[in-house]
């Protein structure tokens, strides 16, 4: 029987205190995560396309910085139950999303200075099959709004899908998150881009 969150011991760090097998190994050998390496938001859609799943590893890989624990930078965080690596979520300033920054979604009904590089984004959810259904991604929406906090952000904003009652959704649908997890967190709404999306805030009292 697999373990709950209540009788298994859930530690959270940084990426980069992480090593690169660790998230490999939540990423999966197959499947979404494993082709997209969470740069669907990072490369440019020409980029996405044409890359190969090896290349975008190599970006990933680069830029989160594991197995280095003194790295200044990172992308995510990385959970882990009882030593075992079983969720990513990725958290940075937003303006590190190149392709967030000409989509609509995140914009359309409000007025918001798209280069404000105090705001930061939770983008990315990715939780390891066999650990899934035991409150991992509450617990890494809570983390990674701490982890901005930590980091100067002035606010953390994120984008998940909104579900409609009775509905059960996929586990490829909710690589941006479920609002209940962000509400969890303590975000509020700002804006509802679509009948299926809605834009989660944070702010930090200064």
């Amino acid at each position: 029987m697999a373990k709950t969150l209540s009788d298994a011991q859930l530690r959270i760090v940084p990426a980069n205190e992480a090593s690169w097998s660790d998230v490999q190994m939540i990423f999966g050998e197959r499947g979404d995560a494993h082709g997209c390496q969470c740069q669907w938001f990072k490369a440019s859609a020409r980029d996405y396309r044409e890359l190969s799943w090896q290349e975008l590893e190599q970006r990933e890989r680069e830029i989160t910085n594991c197995g280095d624990p003194h790295a200044t930078t990172t992308t995510g965080l990385v959970a882990f139950l009882d030593d075992d690596p079983a969720a990513w979520v990725a958290v940075e300033p937003r303006i590190n999303y190149p392709r967030m920054q000409r989509q609509r979604i995140p914009w359309q009904g409000r007025d918001e200075d798209r280069d404000d590089p105090d705001v930061w984004a939770i983008t990315c959810f990715v939780t390891r099959v066999g650990y899934r259904g035991r409150g991992l991604m509450s617990e890494l929406t809570i983390a990674a709004a701490d982890y901005a906090k930590s980091r100067g952000a002035r606010a953390v904003e994120g984008y998940p899908l909104v579900a409609e009652a009775g509905e059960k959704l996929g586990w490829g649908e909710l690589f941006v998150g479920a609002r209940s997890s962000f509400e969890a967190a303590g975000f509020s709404e700002v804006s509802r881009p679509s009948a299926r999306r809605a834009v989660m805030r944070l702010e930090f009292a200064e």
